[in-house]
């Protein structure tokens, strides 16, 4: 693996199918096991789509979280349909 497809799953798109223009970071994992199911793309795209879906199936999405703070746009991309809201948590009945 090399450290720049790390780079590269927090800032390149999904170039087609439902989920395009969504950032390869942020697809979903069922979406990923049917390509391991049925065959990763040929080229960058599958390399990358192969190496979320290794990161995912082993519940180490977190370790994305630095390269997302470090690549800003990433985190505009990461719901572009779904304006940020504030957090509130309330624990009272």
């Amino acid at each position: 693996m090399d450290p720049k497809d790390l780079k590269l799953l927090v800032t390149r798109e999904m170039p087609y199918g439902k989920y395009k223009g969504r950032l390869i970071a942020d697809l979903p994992g069922h979406y990923l096991n049917w390509f391991a199911r049925e065959g990763f793309p040929k080229g960058e795209i599958g390399r990358l789509i192969q190496l979320m879906q290794e990161i995912d199936h082993n519940g180490l999405s977190a370790l994305l979280e630095p390269l997302r703070q470090a690549h800003p746009q990433a985190l505009a991309a990461r719901f572009p349909d779904k304006p940020e809201r504030p957090r509130r948590y309330s624990f009272d009945p």
